[in-house]
């Protein structure tokens, strides 16, 4: 295969991905899911929104000076002071790209713009213009393409690249396009625009007809060469189009698409579980590549046939995208390097001795209670020792929970608070909703809570059981986490994690709540 069969791969998780409600995410979190795309060989990272607020500016500054082997890009409005402020960001990388965006669908240039076509161009050409004197890489997006009309895309595109845009973005931004449709605009636009062969194609599709990896795959079939996604399809709205789908659609028809990705595919299924732990989006089971069920056999019929051959019901392995059938055949006599050589197969990069350390005492708890350890609750004991630090100002010394039939449930807890403790009971609708009563009547935050979701990370009675709690007050949104073979102890964890977060002052407000 030559250059032009390959498919550029651009993640936009950390920009598009953020602006999912409640999925914002720290600098720190930023950077490690910036680190995991880099190691999953992703050749752009959309590393935020850099003038929407002090923070996003930080996160892309972070990524763009610790990431070298992809390239870091920014997206900027087509106005100069966006530009400039994302070519700041960017000085560090050691590949920069400025990605630069105006609508050119009638309904927005008329309700939202409020500019004429010719405007809206000439606009479109300062923008690309001064982007490429600051950045020599630079991409332009043409707003809800997916209700453009075709005559205007081919000349606003056609000026584009002659002032220096060496990709052009074909959004469908409010997921309103049917796969033939979109790919015959893609074919017209490569037909028609007459320098179309100086510039890479790109397709960003939104989900929300569902069509969203259809569509981008519609467009590749037809030459696009890059596509815009992100890691489980995160996106505001219904999502974006899934970078585990279209990779591995890509991989396993290659007879039909004829292209290829660089994509490391091993690491697929570590960077999803990442994304899920941070964001708090869990994945749904049945949800292709990375769900639990993806590989699972239940009928009779297909266990047998997989069990002959695998390939009669199994279009790819397991072990392509990151799942392994071995059970961790460790235990709590299991030593240190047993457990990073375990990791080190999985996948999973820990920063340093101290981070090793933190997961390795967790492992031995755990090993404490469970029988059998396998490697999701490796995936979630890592995520547990990476996730995002605060001192403990709240910490779970005691919980004694009562739930019996025909009787309303109650908690008893001893909470420390800034080293002092202290014990409050509560009751509630159940036993979670009792100790979530009983800790706010010490903890006195008055922080909303947004979401409560309950993950089992493996098969049995004995599994882990992961949760996360989101929190927000007065515009701050923190995530918090917690593991635990006891549902009621991971619950009251991942409220006061959540509530450490928030004394530590981590915000997690919207990329694009700033007034810009």
């Amino acid at each position: 295969m030559n250059n032009n069969d390959r498919v550029i791969i651009f993640d936009t998780t950390l920009r598009d991905g953020e602006q999912s409600p409640g999925a914002s995410m720290t600098r720190e979190e930023k950077l490690r899911i910036a680190k995991a795309l880099e190691r999953l060989r992703v050749d752009v990272i959309e590393a935020g929104f850099a003038i929407a607020s002090p923070g996003d500016f930080e996160a892309v500054k972070a990524i763009a000076d610790s990431i070298k082997d992809s390239t870091v890009c920014s997206l900027a409005r087509a106005v100069e002071a966006d530009i400039e402020r994302a070519a700041e960001a960017l000085k560090g990388a050691n590949s920069g790209r400025i990605h630069t965006f105006i609508a050119t669908s009638p309904i927005h240039m008329q309700y939202k713009l409020r500019m004429q076509p010719d405007q809206v161009v000439e606009q479109a050409v300062r923008a690309v213009r001064h982007a490429r004197n600051l950045c020599a890489d630079v991409e332009f997006s043409c707003e809800d393409a997916g209700r453009s009309e075709i005559d205007f895309l081919c000349r606003i595109i056609e000026a584009a690249i002659d002032a220096g845009a060496r990709t052009i973005n074909i959004p469908d931004t409010v997921g309103y396009a049917i796969p033939h449709q979109y790919a015959e605009t893609i074919r017209q636009l490569l037909q028609r625009v007459p320098n179309a062969d100086k510039a890479v194609f790109s397709v960003h599709c939104h989900n929300d007809l569902g069509l969203a990896v259809a569509n981008s795959l519609a467009a590749v079939a037809v030459g696009a060469r890059q596509v815009e996604c992100t890691i489980n399809g995160l996106g505001e709205r219904a999502g974006n189009a899934a970078l585990e789908e279209i990779v591995m659609a890509i991989k396993t028809r290659a007879d039909i698409l004829g292209v290829h990705t660089r994509i490391d595919t091993p690491h697929i299924l570590a960077t999803s579980r990442m994304v899920s732990g941070i964001t708090g989006f869990p994945v749904q089971p049945n949800k292709a590549i990375v769900g639990a069920n993806a590989f699972a056999h239940e009928s009779g019929i297909h266990q047998d046939g997989v069990l002959k051959h695998r390939e009669t019901y199994e279009i790819m392995s397991a072990q392509s995208v990151g799942w392994h059938t071995n059970k961790l055949s460790l235990g709590k006599l299991s030593g240190r390097n047993a457990f990073r050589t375990r990791l080190e197969e999985l996948g999973i990069q820990l920063p340093g001795e101290a981070e090793l350390n933190a997961a390795f005492a967790r492992f031995k708890v755990l090993a404490d209670k469970k029988h059998e350890i396998f490697d999701e609750d490796l995936q979630a004991i890592v995520s547990d020792s990476l996730g995002e630090e605060a001192p403990e100002h709240f910490r779970l010394a005691h919980l004694e929970v009562v739930s019996r039939t025909g009787e309303v449930p109650h908690a008893r807890l001893v909470l420390s608070i800034g080293g002092v403790e202290r014990d409050a009971s509560a009751e509630g609708s159940g036993p979670v909703d009792a100790t979530f009563k009983a800790i706010e009547s010490l903890a006195a935050s008055a922080a909303n809570l947004q979401l409560y979701s309950v993950n089992a990370i493996t098969q049995g009675t004995d599994s882990q059981g992961e949760v996360t709690v989101r929190l927000e007050k007065a515009g701050r949104i923190v995530n918090g986490n917690g593991a635990d073979t006891d549902i009621v102890v991971a619950s009251a964890k991942a409220y006061l994690n959540a509530l450490n977060l928030m004394q530590a002052g981590v915000r997690k407000a919207h990329p694009q709540v700033a007034d810009v």
